[in-house]
């Protein structure tokens, strides 16, 4: 098997050689453009996602969607990217990054092109799938093409500038889309991408170098089928389960089906001389506490969205732009931070900055659940949005490098799937269990209240703040009441899910801090044994 940090072949299509690192490659300009052009292709992937998440209503009223079509046309998305993330980037390294990057920027504007002019929800899933396929062949090539371009001296500013923007790109897509919804109807929606994916083409073709991994071994077939029913598998459980139940047979098969395949991936890796992940990698601790705290990062960041939004809509009574102009401070502060928390990382260690990181995203969630309050407005939520952005800032973009870092340039492909697939996966599992302990904590709130009313508008009430202040528009008189109960349930459930947030958090923190002092007390260990 080969080593993780052994040299290796690398076949070069362009005269400009992407794997020099003690010597500039391309110049400056060129690398600045290949950079702009990276995180233009990132951002159409990821507001392609959260996007759609405002245009929700106008779907259900226009294409006649039910609740469970809304979830798929938004699910179906992530769920193939996530799945299909880790064989494509193989793929990539393996056939050429710029022509899969390509095809997929092709493929990803077609079906949003598409997706503008469905009058039925099940095209509209079907084309959704599509995008998340294409955006699969996207998402991991802008990061190993900024892996193997920049030289190393620049490499990890790049990568905390890609960082910043792939944590800011939701809150972007999300202001972008509610701006278009608020003035325009929801086709106009699908706009974004198609143009960011259009300007993003034209700039590959001209800026971006030809580079593959040149190796005469098969590809591992086997590792990219299991791969996609492990991650496949697990993703639709966690997304089934809060809307179905846990119960249900679809989220355990899918639980089954994607644990099976998990165990059967681990042992064909480690059967394999050349597999597609090599699993091993993991006994680096700096991979492994990289993918653990960009798992909770991620998981906490979309919970946070999902809580803040409603409580920006539903109790603050904003419209869905300026709900969304909500979160923009908390980007001002992740962005720059990214960018030069790898500086940061080199100047007073990794395990340091990114625990310090870890430790402002807990104290901005507990900032949250206790000054949160109605009365008090936007004014409430900002001091914890500010220090969450700047947890968020120090602690994501020196775990992405701590994750691209572990793999060879030439796996650089499956390196930035890895990184790409921890991230879907932690986003999903924080909407399914923040969203959840919101969710069932709202309903113990409320039903006393729910329960005066008759069964059907007690059901939705008990759905969500959503349902309860549709419901109170059709109760008059009793609609005040309700109105004041529903928020005031919804606050109170705020609280615990974000102090849950908060542990995790803190958890994270606690784990890095003590892989650290695991590698110190084993580097002095080594020293003295060397001495004796």
């Amino acid at each position: 098997m080969t080593p993780p940090h052994e040299p290796v072949d690398v076949e070069l299509l362009d005269p400009v050689d992407p794997h020099t690192d003690d010597e500039a490659v391309a110049d400056a300009r060129q690398r600045r453009l290949i950079l702009i052009t990276m995180c233009v292709s990132l951002i159409a992937v990821i507001a392609s996602s959260s996007g759609l998440n405002v245009a929700q209503q106008a779907l259900a009223a226009d294409i006649g969607a039910s609740q469970g079509q809304l979830l798929w046309i938004i699910n179906g998305y992530t769920l193939a990217l996530a799945a299909l993330l880790m064989p494509i980037g193989a793929i990539g390294d393996r056939w050429g990054r710029k022509p899969i990057l390509i095809i997929g920027l092709v493929v990803f504007a077609a079906a949003n092109l598409a997706s503008a002019f469905v009058n039925s929800p099940e095209p509209l899933i079907a084309l959704r799938v599509v995008a998340g396929l294409a955006a699969a062949m996207i998402m991991p090539v802008t990061l190993s093409v900024i892996t193997t371009s920049f030289p190393a001296a620049e490499r990890a500013k790049a990568i905390g500038t890609w960082a910043g923007v792939a944590g800011a790109g939701g809150i972007i897509g999300l202001f972008a889309s509610a701006a278009i919804i608020d003035n325009t109807t929801w086709p106009w929606v699908f706009s974004i991408p198609v143009i960011l994916a259009a300007v993003s083409l034209a700039a590959t073709v001209f800026v971006v170098p030809h580079s593959r991994e040149h190796v005469e071994t098969g590809f591992d077939i086997p590792g990219a089928i299991l791969s996609v029913l492990a991650v496949g598998g697990l993703v639709l459980a966690i997304q089934e389960g809060p809307e179905r139940g846990w119960t249900s047979p679809l989220t355990i098969a899918a639980f089954v089906i994607g644990l099976a395949a998990s165990v059967a991936f681990v042992r064909a890796e480690l059967a394999r001389d050349h597999p597609l992940l090599d699993v091993r990698l993991f006994r680096n601790r700096g991979l492994t506490t990289g993918s653990v705290n960009l798992f909770v990062v991620f998981a906490l960041m979309f919970a946070l969205f999902l809580v803040l939004v409603q409580f920006l809509q539903a109790i603050l009574g904003y419209t869905a732009l300026r709900a969304a102009s909500g979160l923009l401070p908390m980007a001002v502060m992740m962005m720059p931070l990214s960018t030069i928390a790898p500086t940061i990382a080199h100047r007073v260690g990794y395990r340091r900055t990114v625990a310090s990181g870890m430790i402002t995203l807990s104290v901005g969630l507990v900032l949250l659940a206790v000054l949160a309050d109605p009365g008090s407005g936007y004014l409430s939520v900002l001091p914890g949005l500010l220090v969450i952005g700047a947890g968020v800032g120090l602690s994501m973009s020196p775990s992405t490098t701590a994750i691209t870092s572990s793999l060879t340039e030439d796996k650089q492909g499956v390196a930035s799937a890895l990184n790409d697939t921890v991230r879907e996966i932690g986003a999903a599992v924080g909407l399914a269990l923040i969203g959840s302990i919101l969710n069932s904590r709202y309903r113990a709130n409320i039903t006393d209240t729910a329960n005066t009313f008759p069964t059907d508008v007690a059901d939705r009430i008990k759905e969500g703040i959503g349902g309860a202040l549709s419901s109170a528009a059709q109760l008059g008189p009793d609609s005040p009441a309700l109105i004041t109960a529903a928020r005031n349930a919804y606050v109170d459930a705020m609280q615990p899910a974000m102090l849950l947030a908060a542990g995790f958090a803190a958890l994270a923190a606690a784990y890095t801090t003590w892989t650290g002092v695991q590698d110190k007390r084993r580097q002095t260990v080594s020293e003295n044994e060397q001495l004796d």
